[in-house]
């Protein structure tokens, strides 16, 4: 049972990349800003933590994925207060690695037409193999607040305001690899991913058996360029709100990926905060997890660092990652690319 780790450092030099609506603690007592806009945040003893929810970057890598070569999106459809996608993880690579929730129709309402979602018998569910942390400062700061008005055309102008941060989010990513591309049709929360035209499609389609014949697997290849796909998605992601006021590049200015059996995570300790709430990379993590895991472990540690951001940090990173073999250091975008060289000469292991 493979899994990929990953954590990954987004910098956000002035930015609103996760809304929350209009602030109510905030908001003046004579409403002076009708329009007001808060990010998302959380509070402690030790201050405000302004965050991006796993939501709004499973959002983010949903789009971006789209502009990958032979991804296959899985269609919406809307019933009424309720909007699913097709629940097809044979067909769509979007249902095999994000899940699903897909019920019988539960209302004779209008339906949108523009595709129709084919009647399931029973409620199916998959966890998504592709897992995603809440995106959260390292550190503690302070929220700014930027005021404007809309000054166009005639009369008074409209005043605005709206909430931004100045910080380094972090946040970390898992892979179940041994779930990419099977699917059981068991009675089980979780584990019911086709229903009975399901089943019979995959044994039409000759998908082989898995599991003591309780599930079907697509073919390696197939699983493989799923996962290829997937970490090409995330090697140009892109999205986050207020992008024309507050533009951030949201690709990751660093990035650590690994590969081990087990479901635990790989480098949750590695990134910290320094006494100025500045990221500091804590290499004697890194030495401690390669030491415990020695014989769990099924790749080299592939970082990726951009040349410009934390270069004093360079040097003690690359000799850490000198004592990993087969590990990499490269720009983020590729250490993608180093980490798919990899999977193509080890899927079988990793897929296993």
């Amino acid at each position: 049972m493979a899994h990929l780790s990953g954590v990954f450092l987004i910098d956000c030099p002035a930015s609103a990349l996760n809304n929350a609506g209009q602030s109510v603690e905030l908001e003046d007592p004579d409403r002076r800003f009708e329009n007001w806009t808060a990010v998302k945040k959380v509070q402690t003893r030790q201050g405000t933590f302004p965050y991006v929810s796993a939501q709004a970057f499973r959002y983010w890598m949903r789009e971006s994925l789209k502009d990958v070569e032979g991804w296959t999106s899985s269609p919406i459809h809307r019933e009424a207060k309720i909007a699913y996608t097709a629940a097809d993880p044979i067909a769509y690579a979007e249902d095999d690695l994000f899940g699903y929730m897909r019920a019988p129709a539960a209302s004779k309402g209008k339906k949108d037409t523009t595709a129709a979602a084919p009647e399931v018998s029973g409620t199916l569910t998959r966890v998504s193999p592709f897992k995603v942390s809440t995106l959260i400062s390292l550190a503690p700061r302070t929220i700014g607040i930027d005021f404007g008005t809309m000054s166009r055309g005639e009369g008074d102008p409209v005043p605005f305001a709206h909430e931004f941060y100045r910080t380094t989010l972090v946040g970390m990513f898992s892979l179940d690899l041994r779930m990419v591309g099977r699917f059981y049709a068991k009675e089980r929360t979780g584990y019911r991913h086709l229903d009975e035209s399901g089943r019979k499609r995959a044994e039409e389609e000759g998908l082989k058996f898995y599991d003591q014949d309780r599930a079907f697997e697509l073919d390696v290849e197939t699983r493989k360029q799923r996962v290829r796909q997937l970490l090409l998605g995330l090697a140009q992601v892109n999205g986050g709100a207020k992008q024309s006021l507050h533009y951030t590049d949201v690709m990751p200015r660093f990035l650590l990926m690994g590969v081990a059996r087990g479901g635990n995570h790989l480098f949750g300790t590695v990134v910290g905060a320094d006494h100025q709430g500045l990221p500091k990379l804590n290499m004697e993590a890194m030495a401690e997890t390669a030491q415990v895991y020695d014989g769990k472990l099924l790749s080299g540690f592939h970082a990726g660092l951009m040349k410009g951001y934390l270069d004093e940090q360079r040097a003690a990173l690359e000799a850490g990652l000198k004592a990993v073999p087969g590990s990499t250091l490269a720009h983020p975008v590729q250490a993608v690319h180093n980490l798919i060289s990899e999977l193509e000469t080890r899927a079988t292991e990793w897929l296993a």
